[in-house]
């Protein structure tokens, strides 16, 4: 079926749908028909040839035999009436050779002599059809022995020129048929588009003048009477529902003027409120800086405070072993004046001094560690620089710092790092960070846990680094997972629970590193933060 596009008229598209069903209908017989009548032709044209062959075979038999080949050239020339008969050769077979030999030819007037068909009499013994001629064969037999060949080609000129007499007759029927068909079709659309046209001549008219009072007139083809009707109902709405709107348009207008009088009043409410709320929202971000700033300086003063209990130990290890010393030292001296010191109290004396010698260089070189430990890490915590650093070193930093904290718990730290992985970045974020996490799981996640486990896994892929912070602790309710960045959201609220941690956290990630954070945990099997941030890798 042809493509009917949307400009498509029904006119032409009904005329052309008759057309094409009709020429597609005659076209199939016509082919059909004709391949029939043609193959039906073909067929009685060997079997003619065949009888001719039969005939000949059976006369020529004896003259093979006789070896007279004048009275059987005389027999073949009576196939001058035959007109499809071009040219007939026989072949005697030599009984001793098995070899053919040329016997007798009839060749039609006009056409000449055919060559000799030697090899291939016998592919000929089933009929061979080409465009122009059939070409036969047939064994002459003698006492169930071949003593010979008869072999015959026909023109197919009579046939050729039947096919296309048929052809032609074919042609002319179907374009009478489609003349007809034409004429048919005309008339028939015009019959069924005319109520159309009308209808459209009025839909065009009401929506040109807009007057609906027009109403279709009745045709005589019951379809069309029913959308006529379909199209009168519509029109009768649609003036009711003009006749409506004016009405409703009249009210509106009262409706609109009181409406415009509340909404001048209502707007000036609202400048007057919304500026209220600027106001606010801008005290309320100055309140919200100062917090996260008293927050960093909360987790400096925790590292302050480690940093105090840590130096301590070693500082006072060494005054005790001084003071020891200086002890021993004044018994040596007053041994020594009174002339009464022993060569075994003086080795004696330099034994114990050598031994508080190596606990007071040792812890001193413990503190002096302790403080450029701790000095790193201050600096690091309030510098937003970047710097090329080990990543691993950091760590042991950061835990160092809080090892105050850890010390009083049974709690674990397992850090999976390379020793050897140093990156370009700032130090000074991921310091507050990694302080955050981990008092955070100290004071919410291992809160009734004796013994915790917190993991820190670092990666490096592509110049961005992975950090995958995790503890077995008792998780976050799914209540406050969502907003577990947002500011002040605590699970500690009145027992000293900022509700900053985390949020300073986020900040520092998505703003100093210019990274991304991701949170995952289930109350009762821990958390799980994942945090992805771009570094340069140092490379050897």
């Amino acid at each position: 079926m042809i493509a009917i596009d949307k400009t498509t008229s029904i006119k032409s598209a009904l005329i052309w749908v008759i057309m094409l069903i009709c020429s597609l209908t005659l076209c199939l017989a016509m082919i059909i028909s004709t391949t029939q009548d043609v193959k039906l032709q073909r067929k009685r044209l060997v079997a003619q040839l065949q009888g001719y062959i039969s005939i000949i075979a059976f006369n020529t038999r004896n003259s093979i035999l006789r070896a007279d080949t004048d009275t059987e050239d005389n027999r073949l020339k009576s196939f001058k009436a035959v007109d499809i008969l071009h040219n007939i050769h026989i072949y005697s077979k030599d009984l001793e050779s098995d070899q053919l030999q040329f016997f007798a030819s009839y060749n039609r007037d006009g056409v000449g002599p055919f060559p000799v068909q030697f090899t291939k009499v016998q592919q000929f013994l089933t009929p061979s059809i080409s465009n122009n001629y059939v070409e036969l064969s047939k064994a002459v037999i003698n006492d169930d022995k071949i003593i010979g060949y008869v072999y015959i080609r026909a023109s197919q000129d009579e046939l050729n020129e039947y096919i296309q007499t048929r052809v032609l007759l074919d042609i002319l029927i179907a374009l009478c048929a489609l003349i007809s068909a034409f004429f048919i079709s005309s008339r028939l659309q015009r019959r069924f588009t005319k109520p159309i046209e009308t209808l459209l001549r009025v839909m065009q008219k009401v929506s040109k003048e807009k007057d609906y009072q027009m109403r279709a007139p009745k045709v005589f083809i019951y379809e069309y009477n029913l959308l006529s009707r379909a199209f009168n109902i519509m029109l009768d709405r649609f003036e009711q529902q003009i006749s409506k709107l004016q009405q409703a348009e009249q009210e509106n207008k009262q409706l609109t003027q009181s409406l415009e009088q509340k909404i001048t009043l209502r707007t000036d409410a609202l400048k007057t409120s919304n500026q209220e709320l600027l106001n606010t929202l801008a005290t309320l971000h100055q309140y919200q800086s100062q917090i996260v700033e008293t927050e960093k300086m909360a987790s400096l003063g925790q590292m302050v405070a480690g940093v105090a209990h840590e130096v301590n130990t070693p500082i006072g290890l060494g005054v005790t072993a001084s003071t020891l010393l200086q002890d021993k030292l004044t018994d040596v001296q007053t041994a020594f004046e009174d002339k009464k010191l022993t060569s075994s109290q003086l080795a004696k004396f330099l034994a114990d001094s050598k031994e508080n010698l190596a606990i007071i260089y040792r812890n001193l070189e413990r503190a002096a560690s302790l403080i450029s430990s701790f000095k790193q890490v201050a600096v690091d915590q309030s510098n937003q620089n970047r710097r090329q650093f080990n990543m691993l070193q950091l760590i042991n930093e950061v835990l160092l710092s809080l090892k105050p904290n850890l010390k009083k718990t049974q709690h674990q730290v397992v850090v999976n790092c390379a020793a050897e992985l140093v990156i370009d970045s700032k130090p000074g974020p991921i310091n507050q960070i990694l302080i955050n996490l981990i008092m955070n799981s100290l004071i919410h996640a291992f809160d009734n846990i004796e013994q915790g486990e917190i993991t820190i896994d670092i990666t490096v892929t592509n110049n961005n680094c992975q950090l995958v912070y995790s503890d077995n602790g008792v998780g976050v309710p799914e209540s406050i997972k969502k907003r577990i960045f947002d500011p002040f959201v605590t699970t500690k609220r009145g027992e000293g629970g900022s509700g900053l941690g985390l949020h300073l956290v986020y900040n520092l990630v998505t703003q100093a590193l210019n990274g991304k954070v991701n949170i995952e945990s289930t109350l009762g099997h821990g958390i799980r933060i994942q945090i992805d941030f771009p570094v340069v890798v140092k490379t050897k």
